[in-house]
């Protein structure tokens, strides 16, 4: 009876404002210390705190009005709708056109993107909105989908990634100053060390699985970064390496001089046309990387990543060489963070230790899942989401105007990104993609993989 109770709008609402107001108490304990105090300095240079009563009655009220809205109003439409799927029968919804095309329409903008900020915004605007937003998104586009090779088709835990990332970055910026190789020669290379490395990580983990697997690719992360801090006389220690040399095009450099790019073409100089060539660069890595997954799936290679990441004994026993199954995911999936990381050296124009913490791969590896293990898509789209909205909280100045002129949004990130995660791995347990498709099908004629069909997401 009391189930049925609460289907009447009275009770509904009643149960709704003690979700809220229960939703609110408990913002209220996790906040009161995170949010409610700041530490700050006086003019004697003493530790005081600061109170923050407004920002913290802010924050609880969103939550509890967020708790209600979902309780009354969300919650009973979104049962409605599960019980009206559950009583009519199963038919294939035809695909709408923009879904159908998605990817194709994906990637006419990703092209037109350049000219459309510069139409937009002007050529010194641009800057801000290719660089910040195209370049990084298409960085970590990259370097999520050359995990998901190791975590998505394989099956393998990896959270030392951004050691191959390293890597890629030192390799370019050590030979590129002290022999003065190009980008062109050096960025295959790049990948061929990643890829080396990622055979040495390898060899001592094949008879690793799950929980140990992480602890010892995170160890490996780790000692790779440590390694770059204190071997000062080739890395320079935390001081980094600085004046890295540019990629050029064909020769041409993108210097201001009279030799460069905008006085050949009569253009007036600015530094934004050599980040719309670093967008195109970084873009057809992404591509490259997209190309070689998509073609690999569908060889006998990709075949044995999807077997070992569903069942290894199963794997084992069709006589399938885990071996050489496990070696060949970590060299690909390195070989692409090497790629990704000399792309990064030659953006930043330097490169230090602190770019290579843990948190970048754990941010990588939260892409990846979020997106939907084995997607390209999804993680694309997760990828758009995290580090995109990571940087459109810089452009909130607005927000000062409420929470006061010393909020800084960009420092909220992790808190929200950690509240996202929860959301997201709630309601979409598979990620945004929330169907794996395989590659191999015995009849004509194929369905997607439900996530009802898996536990946890995992299937």
């Amino acid at each position: 009876m009391a189930t049925q109770t609460l289907t009447t709008p009275q009770t509904r609402i009643q149960h709704a404002i003690k979700e809220g107001l229960f939703a609110g108490l408990i913002a209220l304990g996790l906040f009161v210390l995170l949010i409610g105090f700041k530490t700050d300095q006086n003019i004697r240079n003493e530790l005081i705190l600061v109170q923050r009563w407004g920002t913290l009655a802010i924050i609880v009220a969103i939550a509890a009005i967020g708790r209600f809205v979902m309780v009354a109003f969300i919650a009973p439409q979104l049962a409605r709708h599960r019980a009206a799927m559950s009583s009519t029968a199963p038919q294939a919804a035809p695909q709408s056109w923009f879904k159908a095309n998605f990817n194709k329409l994906a990637v006419v903008f990703l092209l037109l993107y350049p000219p459309i900020i510069l139409s937009l915004v002007g050529v010194q605007g641009s800057l801000k909105w290719v660089d910040n937003f195209g370049i990084q998104i298409l960085i970590y586009v990259m370097l999520a989908w050359g995990l998901n090779i190791v975590v998505g088709l394989a099956g393998l835990l990896d959270l030392g990634y951004v050691a191959f990332y390293a890597v890629g970055a030192y390799t370019y910026a050590l030979l590129s100053s002290y022999f003065g190789l190009s980008f062109w020669i050096l960025l295959p290379l790049a990948g061929i060390l990643a890829a080396f490395w990622g055979v040495i990580l390898g060899f001592p983990v094949l008879r690793l699985r799950g929980d140990y697997l992480a602890i010892v690719t995170l160890a490996f992360g780790e000692i790779i970064r440590l390694v770059l801090i204190n071997w000062t006389a080739v890395t320079k220690g935390t001081f980094g390496i600085s004046g890295i040399a540019k990629a050029t095009l064909f020769g041409l450099n993108f210097s201001p001089g009279p030799d460069g790019f905008a006085a050949i073409f009569g253009l007036a100089p600015s530094s934004a046309y050599y980040k719309i060539f670093l967008y195109y660069l970084i873009l057809a890595l992404a591509a490259l990387t997209a190309f070689v997954t998509i073609r690999l799936r569908r060889l006998p290679i990709g075949r044995a990543w999807e077997a070992l990441r569903e069942d290894e004994i199963a794997c084992r026993s069709l006589g399938i060489n885990t071996t050489t199954t496990k070696l060949t995911a970590f060299a690909i999936g390195a070989m692409f963070g090497g790629f990704a990381g000399a792309f990064f050296a030659v953006r930043q124009g330097f490169v230090s230790p602190e770019s290579f913490v843990f948190l970048e791969s754990a941010v990588i590896l939260a892409i990846v899942v979020l997106g939907g293990m084995g997607s390209l898509s999804g993680i694309a789209i997760a990828a758009v989401a995290l580090i995109g909205g990571t940087e459109l909280l810089r452009q909130l100045d607005f927000l000062k105007e409420i929470f006061g002129s010393d909020f800084t949004p960009e420092l909220y990130r992790m808190l929200i990104f950690g509240l996202a995660m929860v959301l997201v791995m709630i309601y979409k347990p598979r990620g945004f993609v929330g169907t794996r498709q395989p590659t191999a099908f015995l009849h004509k004629d194929h369905k997607a993989i439900s996530g009802a069909f898996s536990k946890e997401g995992h299937g």
